[in-house]
């Protein structure tokens, strides 16, 4: 006669794992049960964003590609220095500030917002020009640096020195070049000299001295260099 088989023990380890598979399991069922409406709805959503997604991608799509276009073809205007055509546009071309504000979200409509600034401060509208800069999404590439530097320009055509120092700052960061950097920091400097802050005029000098020795503007730095240490030495012996 043959012997039973012994039943092999279950371990604790999955019993105690089948156990919460079974807890979790009921669980499901009853917040089912109890929120069906709820399961529905968001499952409703689900799919409702599934669907979206791909819409909304290719209107993005369309939209960058109607930016290109209208961009190209106003900028020809905007060339020529007729400023005021490029920013209200032509019988043929939508104006830059048009695309600026219809197509922002785009890459083309971005430069739009940086051409609408530099056409409002040629035209010597120069508050909102500065708008239209702060809109403008920059990267860390010549015309960031150069939008700074617009802004830096405005600030100083309006006594706000300090303002301006800054921004000339950020934009000699903003694009970190032999050619571009070193005069913005020589810019910051003598924004900081009209501000009063010697101290600061003396560090961002020194600055183009160090960082940038072959610079063209190493000549006026080390002589704007010479005259923020006098004057720094002036105003502290004024003070004591």
């Amino acid at each position: 006669m043959t012997a039973l088989k012994t039943p092999e023990k279950t371990s604790r380890r999955k019993e105690l794992r089948r156990n919460w598979l079974v807890d979790l399991y009921g669980w499901l069922l009853l917040f089912y049960e109890d929120n069906r409406t709820l399961v529905y709805g968001i499952g409703a959503a689900v799919v409702a964003l599934a669907l979206a997604v791909p819409g909304y991608m290719y209107y993005q799509d369309q939209q960058a590609e109607q930016a290109n276009e209208r961009l190209g073809q106003i900028l020809p205007v905007y060339e020529q220095g007729n400023f005021e055509q490029a920013l209200n546009g032509t019988s043929e071309a939508t104006g830059l500030i048009e695309l600026a504000n219809q197509y922002g979200g785009t890459s083309a409509g971005n430069l739009a917002t940086f051409y609408t600034a530099n056409a409002l401060y040629q035209q010597g509208e120069y508050d909102r020009a500065l708008g239209f800069y702060q809109q403008f999404e920059k990267g860390n590439d010549f015309i960031g640096a150069s939008a700074l530097a617009a802004e830096a320009s405005i600030y100083e055509s309006r006594g706000e020195y300090e303002q301006a120092a800054t921004h000339y700052e950020e934009a000699a960061a903003q694009y970190q070049n032999e050619l571009t950097a070193p005069r913005y920091l020589v810019q910051a400097g003598q924004a900081y000299e009209e501000a009063g802050r010697y101290t600061a005029a003396t560090e961002v000098y020194q600055r183009v001295v160090d960082e940038y020795p072959d610079s063209d503007q190493v000549a006026d730095a080390e002589r704007y260099l010479a005259r923020s240490k006098a004057r720094q030495g002036a105003s502290s012996g004024q003070q004591s």
